[in-house]
């Protein structure tokens, strides 16, 4: 009987130290706690009228920019460029989640419109009342989530010689596993950093060689780092981080940053975005512009290394996704497919089939769209601000509802987010929240 109850305590405390940053509600990083752009919230009110959902609030003073939000205990934490006031730069914000009124603003850069980028992407990260944070100018940071002082930052350029494989400046949303922080500098030396998140003291540095796949006539992408940010695999039984860099997608091991393989197909010249997909031995990329395709890749062990191995290749022209993300779900993937089009497709994961969707779907919207799922349906945000639900299934592409939010300007390219049934639009300066809760 002892026996069986420390069990299931150490199993109850395996599962509390999984995820100590935050409560099952909550959504406290890029994409969500699990990184899968998943809210696991259910019935859901999607009867609306003609003006859509109940408008809670329009709030302002988020700054410009295209990051999504993070939402812990009812605080909500962004990314902006802001103008006057008590600064003028690249900015952290607080907010009350239920009401939208501005708690703290915290410069990460001022008075150098070069070193702020025309507007903010990184979602912060919360974990264990800190914010991880990369700002655009290629620096990560710790903050205090209560009053936003900064506890350390370290400089891309000045410790790493950091790059980025083109000048829209640094996307990155950083991942906390366990007692470390990861970034991607892009430095040759540097191009993924391992530091402690309590300090900012480095605890590994990967340097990533030249790969390329045997049949490729040259070699696909820049250097430096891309735009997207690190998901943790534990593909062929080893834990490792896989990113989309200049040059392609990586798994980096977890121990010590030793490279374990790349493929280079998947890159373009411009901007490689997307976050890769991973699931079980299985990492799923994709890229848009002038190159980029998608890949399906089995993890395999190889003595002391892992072996990348793709089991299909899509070309551009079938599938590619711009940077409104990708949901795997029940054995398909969802996302928006063409650079700057969003057209709404259905890939089964296994297979690569397209089973509805790509070229001959137009969709709802103009523009790339950001993806989420919840409550059996798959939301796509598109860049004209229209957002659409159409329910997640392989059987056929199946409209819901669409409405258009009260207040549109420049691109929607920031991501929704769900959380006690509200739903959370960032549109540069202003925060639309919509309740969905019945």
């Amino acid at each position: 009987m002892n026996q069986l109850l420390s069990l299931s305590l150490t199993a109850l405390l395996a599962m509390n130290q999984f995820n100590p940053c935050a409560q099952a509600e909550d959504w406290p990083r890029w994409r969500g706690a699990d990184n899968d752009d998943k809210c696991e919230e259910t019935n859901l009110n999607w009867n609306w009228g003609e003006d859509g959902p109940e408008l809670v609030y329009n709030a302002e003073g988020f700054g410009r920019g295209y990051a999504s939000v993070s939402i812990v205990d009812g605080i909500l934490y962004t990314t902006g460029n802001v103008d006057g006031g008590e600064g003028d730069g690249q900015a952290v914000v607080a907010a009350d989640a239920a009401t939208g009124k501005i708690k703290w603003t915290t410069f990460l850069t001022e008075g150098d419109p070069e070193h702020s980028y025309p507007g903010s992407r990184c979602t912060p990260t919360f974990d264990n009342g800190k914010l991880y944070v990369v700002a655009s100018s290629g620096k990560i940071l710790c903050l205090d989530a209560k009053t936003g002082s900064i506890a350390w930052q370290k400089d891309f350029k000045s410790e790493w010689n950091g790059k980025m494989m083109s000048g829209w400046g640094y996307s990155e949303s950083p991942l906390v596993d366990g007692d470390h922080v990861l970034c991607t500098p892009g430095g040759d030396e540097a191009m993924i950093v391992c530091l402690n998140k309590k300090d900012g003291s480095e605890v590994w540095r990967s340097a990533v060689p030249e790969f390329t796949e045997p049949d490729l006539e040259s070699r696909e992408g820049k250097d430096g780092a891309g735009y997207s940010s690190i998901v943790v695999s534990n593909g062929a039984g080893v834990k490792q981080y896989v990113q989309l860099i200049g040059r392609g997608v990586v798994g980096i091991r977890a121990s010590d940053g030793k490279f374990l393989w790349g493929y280079n197909q998947v890159a373009n010249e411009v901007a490689n975005i997307p976050t890769p997909v991973v699931q079980g031995d299985y990492v799923f990329a994709s890229s848009s512009y002038g190159g980029g395709g998608s890949v399906l890749l089995h993890l395999k062990n190889d003595r002391d290394n892992v072996v990348a191995e793709p089991v299909y290749w899509l070309e551009k022209r079938t599938f590619n996704n711009h940077h409104g993300g990708l949901i795997l779900k029940d054995g398909y993937i969802y996302g928006g497919h063409n650079q700057n089009q969003g057209f709404p497709t259905c890939v089964k994961f296994d297979t690569g089939e397209i089973v509805w969707g790509g070229d001959g779907l137009r969709g709802e919207g103009k523009g790339s769209a950001a993806v989420l799922y919840v409550d059996g349906k798959i939301i796509f945000r598109y860049q004209d601000g229209v957002v659409a639900i159409i329910e997640a299934t392989p059987e056929d592409y199946k409209v819901v509802d669409t409405f258009m939010p009260v207040y549109q300007e420049d691109k929607s390219w920031a991501h929704p987010v769900i959380v006690d049934g509200k739903l959370y639009l960032r549109e540069q300066d202003r925060l639309m929240c919509y309740q969905l809760k019945k």
